[in-house]
């Protein structure tokens, strides 16, 4: 169960998320999300007085790291998709070339160091559509080739699970109830490394359908240096994100 609150601080009204996470015993855990989202995970029993106790505690915390989230994201420009743009792909930077052809061929392509996008016209929401397209056509084959390696490897993984692809504002993967892995197509431009650990992340919860001790004792083993991998995603959030 979710419930939602308000934080006051001074001026600042932040809204953010309580659920309660069975994993738990004594400790409430504050995450601020990479988008600026303030998410709280309580023991069974407590009641809202002593999580917003604990929250209003933080509460100086919680404002600095939301408004630093929140000028990363007022940093980055919209994309304009014309050429000499950079795109990300796999961690890599691409330089965005728009071709004008009078019969354009439906997919993006990379070419050395350029993803060439043809169009009739040149016009920005074509080539955005034709970019994301690519994006995802991308996510969808790369994800599921490394879906399929990872799930081979790991001792816990009979067979490869079913998968999907979801754009989500907050996350870049889950595990539904059901075992299916919901992974973020944006995953595609980050570093493959990077990739590969959320694909562990969530192959992990097959076992493990929280985010408790015995979860982390699974993913320290599987990837020592995770949270490396996860500083370099929440620190390119909004390049990612962005669109």
């Amino acid at each position: 169960m979710t419930k939602s609150f308000v934080l006051i601080y001074g001026d600042a009204r932040l809204p953010y998320q309580v659920q309660e996470d069975p994993a738990r015993s004594t400790r409430i855990a504050i995450h601020v999300e990479p988008d600026g989202t303030v998410m709280v995970d309580a023991p069974l029993g407590y009641t809202d007085e002593v999580v917003q106790h604990a929250v209003q505690k933080r509460a100086r915390w919680i404002t600095a790291n939301v408004t630093d989230a929140m000028q990363r994201f007022a940093n980055v420009r919209p994309r304009e998709y014309v050429s000499g743009e950079q795109v990300l792909y796999l961690g890599r930077r691409y330089l965005l070339k728009v071709v004008i052809a009078a019969k354009p061929s439906k997919s993006a392509r990379l070419r050395g160091n350029r993803l060439e996008v043809e169009s009739r016209t040149g016009d920005p929401d074509d080539i955005k559509g034709r970019v994301r397209g690519w994006y995802r056509s991308k996510a969808r084959d790369y994800l599921a080739q490394r879906l399929d390696m990872l799930s081979a490897r790991l001792t816990w993984v009979d067979t490869t699970p079913p998968f999907k692809l979801l754009e989500m504002t907050r996350q870049w993967g889950s595990c539904s109830p059901s075992g299916r892995i919901i992974l973020n197509p944006h995953l595609i431009k980050a570093p493959r490394a990077s990739v590969d650990y959320v694909i562990i992340h969530e192959l992990a919860h097959l076992i493990h359908h929280n985010h408790g001790r015995e979860f982390f004792r699974v993913l320290d083993r599987e990837v020592p240096d995770w949270n490396n991998h996860k500083q370099v995603l929440d620190g390119m959030v909004e390049q990612l994100m962005n669109e």
